[in-house]
């Protein structure tokens, strides 16, 4: 599963990355070359952006790559740290799951009333439901994460050192 996410989530952020950046180059050499941008392209980039922001955030769950206070966890016994760790991914399996479900409900009131964006009338509902979509992902692997040991999941925490930080 783990290499399946990195992959499904991993290609949508990088494809959108590349959009946006691809999407910027013709826009700058329009706007420089032939006095003409992109229509819709500012709506575009916050719209791929989007994309990239919601599609990483399993993956940076997934590896542990969130910013992490750790300056006090060498005082902690390791099965302390343990228990931490799996409060702190249940707080966020929580936190996630519930953001998932709000977005969900947002975007079927957004499809009901037909919201589009300003310029190019792109509807807004779908991207908000691949929003709640990621959110959920997030969440779950939250949940899985509670169940492994915090080294498979957290760089640099090794759940073989004695409190202390001693080898």
């Amino acid at each position: 599963m783990k290499r399946l996410l990195d992959a499904l989530c991993g290609l949508l952020a990088g494809v959108a990355l590349f959009a946006i950046m691809a999407l910027t180059l013709v826009d700058v050499l329009g706007r420089k070359l032939l006095n003409h941008s992109i229509t819709g392209s500012l709506e575009l980039t916050e719209i791929l952006m989007v994309v990239v922001i919601f599609a990483a955030l399993p993956l940076v769950s997934l590896h542990g790559e969130h910013v992490v206070f750790d300056s006090l966890d060498h005082l902690m016994p390791p099965w302390l740290h343990r228990l931490q760790q799996a409060v702190v991914d249940l707080g966020c399996a929580a936190a996630l799951g519930g953001l998932a479900w709000l977005m969900w409900e947002k975007a079927a009131q957004m499809a009901s009333y037909g919201d589009t964006t300003a310029q190019l009338q792109l509807p807004m509902g779908p991207f908000v439901q691949l929003m709640a979509v990621l959110c959920g992902l997030t969440a779950l692997v939250h949940l899985l994460l509670m169940l492994q040991p915090t080294s498979h999941h957290h760089i640099g925490v090794d759940d073989d050192v004695p409190a202390g930080g001693a080898t």
